[in-house]
């Protein structure tokens, strides 16, 4: 249940950040407004760091280093997001972004990239992806 609870949190708090985002980026620029986000965001978990006094460190060599630029992602998906809502809007965005989500980790789970455990997909999930593609193209019209 708490996993439910974090990812309704995740999901709620990447929209709000997107449309603040797409507001900002009026303002200042895309690629500004993507520093500023990061920015607040590292200044917002060091803070929380602090706080939880968890400053576990010693393992960090072990971390491939590919998967240590994972922030360098969080500002694509900020800058991606932004445009994304200039043009198409907030509803439609989140529903395509969802989709490619949904697509992306079909792979990961699939093939096992990333560490993860190989995963079979069975028929009742390929049907909820094929109708959530159906409502963004009904969305779309």
């Amino acid at each position: 249940m708490k996993g439910i609870i974090f990812a309704i949190l995740g999901g709620a708090f990447i929209t709000l950040q997107s449309v603040a985002n797409a507001r900002i980026s009026l303002d200042i620029g895309t690629w500004q407004t993507a520093t500023i986000t990061q920015l607040t965001g590292f200044i917002a978990a060091f803070l929380i760091l602090l706080v939880i006094k968890d400053r576990n460190f010693k393992n960090l060599r072990q971390v491939q280093p590919l998967y240590l630029i994972g922030g360098t992602f969080g500002a694509i998906v900020v800058f991606s997001s932004i445009m994304a809502i200039q043009q198409i809007g907030v509803t439609l965005t989140v529903a395509v972004l969802l989709i490619a989500q949904l697509f992306l980790t079909f792979i990961i789970d699939r093939k096992g990239w990333f560490g993860m455990d190989k995963q079979n997909m069975s028929l009742s999930q390929i049907l909820g992806i094929t109708m959530m593609v159906v409502g963004v193209v009904i969305l779309s019209l």
